[in-house]
Order: C-alpha cells, then structure tokens, then sequence
C-alpha cells in the first residue's frame, strides 16, 4: 500500500507513535508518506520506502495567524495525486483530520475518493476537541473519517462521553520495537556509569514537559527518595515546565544529583540505565514513556489515570498511586529501591508484558490489516 501520514513532529506521544508506525509498515514493504511541517524527529532509516514532504505555510500580513491546516490539506492532496495514495493516516483529530477531509473533498473533483483514518491520542479529544470552540468541527471530523482508532479503551470511551459519536472506534494500542527496546546489562552499565556512581540507583522520567505531565511532582518525590537512597534522576524531554523544574530542585538543594537532558532521539539507549521510571502525570491516555520502559525492564510509578491501568497492572508491572500522593509515590519507590529482588521481578514482569501484548510485530498488524479494510470499503 502508498500511505500518507500526519503528524505534529514533535516530542509528544503522538508523533512518537505516527513516526514508529510508518517505519514499521515500510519495514514490511508499504510505502510511506510523512506530510507534516517539519520531519518527524524519530524518522529515520529505509529511504527507499519512507519520503517526507514538507508543508510551507505562507505569511500573509492580512493573516494574524497562517492557515496551516489549508496549507496541509492542500498538500495532502497533492501528494495523494501525485503518488496516487491508497489512504491516509491522521493522527491527532485537530485539525489533522479536518485537513484530510479537505483533501478527500478536493480529489473528489478528480473522481477518485481518497480515505482517511483518524488515530485519537489523548488531549485532541480530553483537552482541545472538548474546548466549545472545537467540539463541532472535532465531532464533524471525527464522524465524517472513513476509519477511526483510539490508543486506549479509555480514550474510546471518552471520545463517545464527549462528542457522542456513533462512528465505530477501535481500540489499537501504542506500540514498541521489543528488538531496539532491550536491557543489553553491559552497554546500560556503560550508560549508568556516566550519570551515577556505584552503589547509586537511578530514577528517569520522559515526557514533554508540559503541565499535564505534572513534572515538579517529579521533582518532590524524587526529592523524598534522595533522602533514603543514593540516586541520581535522568530527566529526558523539555518543555514550558522546564525551567520550574530546575528551580525546584536548586531550592530544594537536590540539582547536583539531577541531570536535564533536553530531547533524545534515542531514548532506548537511555531507558535500559535506570532502575525506575516516574510518571505523576495529571493524565495519560496510553503511557507511552511507562511502555517503553516497560519493554527495558523498567518499571514505572504512576498515576491511576486514564489508560495507565490497562497496560501497567499494580503491584506486578508496576505501582499506581492518586494523582498527587507524592509521599506514597515516594514511598514505594524506596521500598522497592531498597528491595532488589522485589524490583528484578517487577522488571521481568513489565518486559514479558511488552512482549506477550505491545511488540511492534503483535501491534502493527491489527493497522495493516485496519488500513485493508477500509481501503476495500472506499471502493478505490
């Protein structure tokens, strides 16, 4: 198949799993089309069936704001054409999707129809879609997509509270490459060795910084461990939040054990270093960052939010706390720091779950064979 997919390209879940996807599916011989306003910052490899095409926006002065999403749908279309596209791929309802159902109108003149499948991630259905001045438009989009996935059964759920929708929604988790997303223990040790000294535990969080993600939670609990356990605390990712961050830890005088480490294309060289992933966040549709330390045997203290219960199972995969117990979080992270073998299992535990259920070669085919159906269905 020739797949046109969008993205916003930059260090959110979204992109993340937009960009994985469209390597997987030409790792298995499909031709993909990334069209977005900058290239995805994971897109690497296989140049032969992976192009980008980038999408300018004009700065006219009668424009307060450039019209991106015309300029997207546009393109879109013209890429569709040109390459003659079998489906595209939306991820992110706005306004991606309202590009493409501009770009399927636009070909329709030509009289071929061009579907679209919209993949729902999170705060485009709980934050911007529910936004009154957004709910139509996301609600039209939503209905008027000739497919539509959501990464959680929660996100599902919420997405019929929202906007009540009749159209079907499958539930298609995120994903992780389980070949790339590996404990190696000699290349982590060579990692670890450069943020901790022996004897010392190291605790990651990656997100992107933003208040959702509630990063001077992070801050506090990790505070509260350092006072029990040697540690060191990886932050990966940046953000608006950053710089709250970094002065909460100079004020709580813990900067020294902290390193801020800005954006990382290759995280999975990172993750397999640390002995516990925090994840406080106000809300999570999926749990991306929990997945892919998850896959490096990693587990993840986290929030009871959203889609987090459905891949982090308590007390085996991982620990699931209320948003905002920072003690509690804390707490077990101690405990569990100070408990190696209780942390080995837990670790075992959250790898074989990755395999049995999130592997890229258990995931990518429920989209493949996702894209047939609605391809055969358009009548292209």
């Amino acid at each position: 198949m020739k797949i046109g997919i969008t993205c916003y390209p930059t260090y959110g879940g979204s992109g993340v799993v937009a960009t994985e996807l469209g390597i997987e599916m030409a790792n298995r011989g499909h031709e993909i089309h990334f069209i977005s306003y900058a290239q995805p910052f994971r897109l690497t490899g296989r140049e032969d069936l992976i192009r980008y095409h980038e999408v300018s926006v004009s700065n006219y002065p009668l424009f307060e704001f450039p019209p991106y999403d015309l300029a997207l749908a546009t393109h879109m279309s013209e890429v569709a054409e040109y390459y003659d596209l079998d489906l595209l791929h939306v991820h992110y309802a706005i306004p991606h999707s309202v590009s493409a159902l501009l770009a399927r109108q636009m070909l329709a003149r030509t009289g071929r129809r061009l579907p679209f499948v919209t993949t729902l991630h999170g705060t485009d259905i709980t934050l911007v879609g529910a936004d009154r001045a957004y709910l139509p438009i996301t609600s039209y989009a939503i209905d008027e997509s000739d497919g539509v996935t959501s990464i959680s059964d929660y996100l599902r759920r919420k997405t019929i509270e929202t906007f009540g929708t009749t159209r079907p929604i499958k539930v298609i988790s995120n994903f992780v490459n389980c070949d790339i997303y590996v404990r190696n223990p000699e290349e982590a040790q060579k990692i670890r060795a450069q943020y901790a000294q022996p004897g010392e535990s190291v605790l990651v969080h990656l997100s992107n910084f933003r208040p959702v993600k509630r990063i001077q939670d992070v801050i506090q609990i990790f505070a509260r461990v350092a006072k029990e356990v040697p540690a060191k605390l990886l932050m990966v990712g940046d953000g608006p939040e950053r710089s709250s961050a970094e002065w909460l830890a100079k004020n709580l005088k813990i900067h020294d054990r902290i390193h801020f480490l800005g954006k990382l294309d290759h995280v999975n060289e990172l993750l397999p270093a640390a002995d516990l992933m925090l994840m406080p966040s106000e809300l999570e549709s999926f749990g991306l960052a929990a997945l892919e330390a998850m896959a490096c045997e990693v587990p993840t203290i986290s929030t009871a939010v959203g889609g987090v219960p459905e891949l982090i199972e308590n007390g085996v995969t991982g620990l699931l706390f209320p948003v905002g117990d920072i003690e509690a979080m804390a707490q077990a992270a101690i405990e569990l720091l100070q408990n190696p073998e209780r942390l080995q299992t837990m670790s075992k535990a959250g790898r074989c779950e990755a395999q049995r259920t999130y592997c890229a070669s258990k995931v990518v085919p429920k989209y493949e064979k996702f894209y047939e159906s609605i391809v055969r269905t358009s009548g292209n």
